[in-house]
């Protein structure tokens, strides 16, 4: 291929999920599949970061004293990476409805998370998408996301 050459079919799934539109989803569609390595700053820096001073969060003396075995992530990281999943692959142009998750068992440092989805509603111009978030203890999270996709 040459310098002035564009590919037809982008070789990167990221770039061809920036695509996604109404016309183009449909019931049944399957997200690329992501890993996150989970770390203790990845933790420490999401609790920080939706202002969750909890110590469970950060301390991990202070979490095993209350019986975890770690410290562990908070809900509002897995939400914020649960959005970044399903907006990774619907595109730049996408817009967040509504994240409805539940969690499952904690993730803890050293975890890795594997989030999978699937389109399971589209309606007009928002795709609904389960996810699942699981680790080797099982599922981290769980629910639904809604996108807007132009």
């Amino acid at each position: 291929m040459s310098a002035g050459d564009v590919p037809t079919t982008p070789a990167d799934p990221a770039t061809a999920a920036a695509r996604v539109t109404a016309g183009t989803v449909a019931v049944g569609t399957e997200l690329p599949s992501l890993e996150i390595p989970v770390t203790r700053t990845l933790i420490v820096a999401g609790a920080m970061a939706s202002r969750d001073f909890e110590p469970v969060h950060h301390d991990h003396l202070v979490a095993q004293e209350r019986g975890s075995d770690d410290l562990f992530m908070n809900i509002l990281t897995t939400n914020g990476l649960v959005g970044r999943f399903v907006t990774d692959w619907a595109g730049p142009a996408a817009r967040l409805r509504g994240i409805d998750i539940r969690l499952g068992v904690p993730a803890y440092p050293g975890d890795t998370l594997a989030f999978s989805g699937r389109v399971v509603d589209v309606r007009d111009r928002v795709v609904t998408v389960a996810v699942r978030a699981a680790n080797a203890r099982g599922d981290h999270a769980s629910g639904t996301v809604e996108v807007e996709v132009p």
